[in-house]
């Protein structure tokens, strides 16, 4: 029997049982969220197919996947239990997420990217989406896709789907080009590594468009065994190389993609890590230079960085929760123009609201060239912003955790529980949230200074952590 817990916030993620061993950490101890993966086979990948005909209720479905070695199974799995109850499949082929993205929103019809993004090898999963790029997540249709499979009783009858397949990637690279003029785009060398998902055929396809720009790959070529290194540039480790290479080849920045590449990850040219709100604040800054007014969504742990440049700019600046789901909703609520987190999720009006890991790249060369600065220099433009970054306490009780933060806090300027708990002075702010699946919470803290950075910090990590002591 197919396990319930398959079916996530924001996805479908699981355990490929041909990759594991009965024994593997990935098992773990079920009913331990810390360990335990549920399974899935590719006749239930089949059968989740039957519940996404009845949820989309479309006579035509395109499916991408990316590298991993499940994906060709899962994809025919999938397509079959589309067409089984009547749908014709559009199958793209090794696709980024951000391309399937498009296709839905191109085209108007539901989508399936088969991918589990930044995780490692032994795990696989879908993200889908209905016509126009719209997520189904958790209160948006994963419930209900859930009960759906579950349930089973597919009793359809009538003549069978057709399977064809569809190149788009030059109708997805022109889509690219509409956000840059590539005439006014300067000479720079840069160095891209896609840990061996499927960044890299993106990438290579759009630079061939800018034949200006000089482009050393790194692990281009999708291969799902990720031999060099784990497609998660958010760990310092998978980047390692890269660091070392950017200044070492005099690049004029770095950039790295996930496994599927809908989050991107920029380096300056000494190798230094940008944080993803940095990020945010310079793509917002390129949209409202050319659209003064606009609206920008920015996540809760982002640093004052966003909103102060979209304030200072004229534009819009609206704060909202972690999750792409959160900020896709309020940006087509208030038809806002771009949409960044932390994380390296980037969203955008003209990319039917969804994720993309390539426009920014194009908005970083865009604004390097007019700006005739250095990226390090870029990025100093935005002041002095002190930030902690994302760090993670496993903890007893979250709901303890969180209450003793508000009441220890309770003097502050400002305090929401928009997403956590939200604290703010005038001088520092910081939110601490809890992990939708883990007994984690996380903490994200900006101050006026550094050493008031680190004190701070030190100090809401002892609360955290089970201590009492306030500076």
């Amino acid at each position: 029997m197919m396990d319930p817990k398959v079916f996530r916030a924001y996805d479908i993620r699981a355990i490929v049982p041909d990759l594991v061993g009965k024994d593997s950490v990935y098992y773990g101890k079920v009913g331990d969220p810390d360990t335990y993966q549920a399974p899935l086979e590719p006749k239930d990948v089949q059968r989740i197919g039957k519940g996404l005909a009845k949820l989309f209720g479309s006579h035509e479905v395109a499916i991408g996947r990316d590298a991993r070695l499940s994906s060709p199974a899962w994809c025919d799995a999938l397509s079959e239990g589309l067409a089984s109850q009547g749908v014709d499949v559009i199958q793209l082929g090794i696709t980024t997420t951000d391309m399937v993205y498009y296709v839905s929103g191109a085209w108007q019809i539901p989508a399936v990217q088969i991918t589990a993004s930044h995780c490692t090898k032994e795990l696989n999963g879908m993200k889908m989406v209905r016509p126009g790029a719209q997520v189904i997540g958790q209160g948006s249709g994963m419930e209900d896709l859930r009960d759906i499979v579950m349930e089973g009783g597919f009793a359809y009858t009538g003549k069978r789907g057709d399977i064809t397949e569809r190149e788009i990637m030059p109708e997805y690279v022109d889509h690219l080009m509409r956000f840059v003029d590539v005439n006014n785009i300067q000479p720079f060398k840069i160095i891209a590594d896609a840990g061996n998902g499927c960044g890299g055929i993106v990438c290579r396809e759009l630079m061939n468009r800018i034949p200006q720009i000089g482009l050393t790959e790194m692990y281009f070529d999708p291969d799902g065994r990720f031999p060099n290194h784990e497609a998660n540039p958010f760990e310092v480790e998978n980047i390692h190389e890269l660091i070392q290479r950017t200044p070492k080849e005099g690049a004029d920045f770095g950039v790295a993609w996930d496994g599927d590449a809908d989050r991107v990850y920029f380096l300056d040219e000494t190798g230094k890590f940008i944080p993803g709100d940095f990020i945010t604040a310079l793509v917002a800054s390129f949209f409202l230079a050319k659209r003064p007014g606009e609206t920008i969504v920015y996540d809760i742990r982002s640093s004052w960085a966003v909103r102060d440049w979209v304030l200072k700019l004229g534009g819009k600046p609206i704060m909202e929760r972690v999750g792409h789901s959160f900020i896709k909703r309020t940006m087509r609520r208030e038809n806002a123009v771009f949409g960044g987190e932390v994380s390296g999720h980037y969203y955008f009006r003209d990319h039917f609201y969804a994720d993309n890991g390539f426009i920014p790249l194009l908005a970083i060369l865009q604004m390097l060239s007019t700006e005739r600065k250095r990226m390090s220099d870029l990025i100093a433009g935005l002041g002095n912003y002190f930030i902690s970054g994302e760090i993670n306490s496993t903890v007893p009780d979250v709901e303890s955790v969180m209450k003793e933060i508000a009441k220890t806090y309770a003097d502050a300027d400002d305090i929401n529980y928009l997403d956590g708990v939200t604290v703010i002075y005038t001088d520092w702010h910081f939110n601490v949230r809890p992990s939708a699946n883990d007994p984690v919470v996380r903490l994200n803290l900006e101050a006026k200074s550094q050493e008031m950075m680190e004190r701070k910090r030190d100090e809401v990590l002892t609360i955290i952590r089970g201590g009492n002591r306030r500076q």
